[in-house]
């Protein structure tokens, strides 16, 4: 499994983006594509902007390794900026007039908010017909290329067994000893709200109870990555986090668990949280960033989502059977998968995160 180091923040907080496979670092405005990023598209070379999360600190990861292999079949150079799934679409943003990201990859809702910005054009990579339709747009404008699913974690070690409901949350037991992150800054964090919405029957039955859990709730997280850690270490018994994530930290952490959270009286359950990919609009090497999509949708690539990884592929015919597959399988038995209403959480979002603000007090 690859050692990744995942950190969901926002622009604000981490001021920087690494710029994993130059080795270079960018600050404020500067960017890996600032080097020969010419217009015309005619360089060996392809910039992509990504959510964190697929890429190994040891270079490991599904992303080192997909990327390695698409060097080396077309020769066009793979140039890396990662960072928060809002900060890569307000970094985008920023940079509309003058565009330097070839290929997108975030989370939603920030992909529907990346589209809805004007960031993206229409592209169909090879494969994508099969994708599930909930996991792409109708209008080519985007594609996931890796599935995952929100969850949350606790302590096997502290607690005999994973919590079972939002209402056991509440419990004093629990007070100082949980924390989620940041909805609106966080793409974890959000799902948070989505979730909760779902359980509860729509926002202001969901800000009653998270009203009530911010009683227990340690404090804003920026980060998701950074509650795994302190979960296993028993600084916190309950953090929330998604599948993929917690899956490969797992691996070096024995005291983390995953676990679904229901309503009482309901059943487990969980929505698809994927990495989505689109090309850029105004994109200065169009040409490769196609060639890259359809490489990253190709059999080959989405065979190694889950034994390199540790996620689920996004084409449903690709079926792995490796070690990781086979528990990711059991880790989602019996746990109902819904599908949000994006287009409402994209049309909506700020409100809803200022629901939240208000109703918690951050």
């Amino acid at each position: 499994m690859p050692s990744n180091k995942y950190l969901r923040t926002a622009a604000a907080t981490t001021g920087c983006l690494a710029l994993a496979t130059t080795g270079l670092t960018a600050c404020g405005g500067s960017s890996s594509a600032d080097s020969g990023s010419g217009k015309g598209g005619g360089e060996k070379v392809v910039t992509v902007y990504s959510a964190d999360g697929l890429k190994g600190d040891k270079g490991d990861g599904w992303y080192d390794k997909v990327f390695a292999d698409f060097t080396k079949k077309t020769g066009i150079e793979v140039k890396y900026v990662e960072g928060g799934s809002g900060e890569m679409v307000q970094r985008a943003v920023r940079e509309k007039t003058n565009t330097q990201a070839d290929v997108l990859i975030t989370l939603p809702p920030f992909i529907q908010q990346a589209d809805g910005k004007g960031l993206l054009q229409a592209y169909t990579p090879q494969g994508a017909e099969k994708v599930n339709g909930a996991n792409k747009s109708s209008d080519g404008k985007w594609t996931s290329v890796v599935n995952n699913y929100f969850g949350f974690v606790y302590n096997k070690k502290e607690l005999s067994s994973a919590p079972k409901t939002w209402e056991e949350l509440l419990d004093a037991k629990y007070k100082g000893k949980l924390q989620y992150s940041t909805p609106g800054v966080a793409g974890d964090g959000t799902a948070v709200l989505i979730k909760s919405m779902h359980d509860f029957g729509g926002k202001e039955p969901a800000m009653e109870y998270l009203k009530k859990l911010q009683a227990n709730n340690v404090g804003p997280s920026s980060s998701t990555s950074k509650l795994a850690p302190k979960t296993d270490k028993g600084e916190i018994l309950v953090a929330n986090g998604d599948v993929q994530m917690n899956f490969a930290q797992s691996k070096s952490m024995p005291n983390l668990g995953i676990w679904f959270p229901a309503k009482e009286g309901g059943k487990p359950s969980t929505f698809s949280l994927p990495y989505a990919a689109g090309l850029v609009a105004e994109a200065p090497h169009s040409e490769n960033g196609k060639k890259l999509l359809d490489h990253l949708l190709g059999e080959d690539a989405q065979k190694l989502v889950s034994g390199v990884g540790g996620g689920f592929p996004a084409r449903t015919d690709v079926k792995p059977t490796d070690a990781n597959a086979v528990e990711l399988t059991q880790l989602m038995a019996g746990v109902e998968v819904f599908e949000p209403d994006w287009a409402d959480i994209d049309e909506n979002l700020t409100g809803y995160v200022d629901a939240w603000k208000s109703a918690t007090g951050s």
